[in-house]
């Protein structure tokens, strides 16, 4: 399940997506009320996405933040990844912290575990293959 974190990120980096390309940087408090995220929250959410790569952020009286790649380039998976850690729902099917099931017999052919590497390849699938761009012009032609 998505933690409340990571939708105040993705609500943040796709209010930021919106923004025109080369515009002035957004201040966090207008980031906070149009992303309806907590400010405090927030801090430490675009300190975090700062840090991947995400995101610039410029300090002083006209600062804010600006997304540091084309909305193209930024893919919700991501987003996400940076937020949660990895997609897979158990550990022993995960990509990028793998680690054994304690409880399971054989590894190889456990059902759980065959059932959630599907999960988490079309969770991969869909997440990694929607960028901002992309979510940004669903978001318009459904409004």
């Amino acid at each position: 399940m998505l933690t409340q974190r990571s939708r105040y990120a993705l609500r943040a980096m796709l209010f930021l997506a919106e923004a025109p390309a080369g515009g002035p940087p957004i201040p966090m408090n207008r980031i906070a009320v149009a992303a309806n995220v907590p400010r405090k929250f927030l801090e430490l959410i675009l300190a975090d996405l700062r840090e991947a790569g995400f995101l610039h952020s410029h300090r002083g009286k006209m600062g804010g933040y600006c997304l540091s790649r084309p909305t193209h380039l930024i893919s919700l998976g991501e987003i996400i990844r940076v937020i949660e850690g990895p997609l897979a729902l158990v550990p022993c099917v995960s990509r990028t912290a793998y680690r054994p099931c304690k409880d399971c017999k054989d590894e190889t052919s456990c059902a759980i575990r065959i059932a959630m590497a599907r999960v988490r390849d079309e969770t991969a699938r869909i997440l990694d293959g929607t960028s901002l761009a992309d979510a940004v012009a669903e978001d318009l032609a459904a409004a």
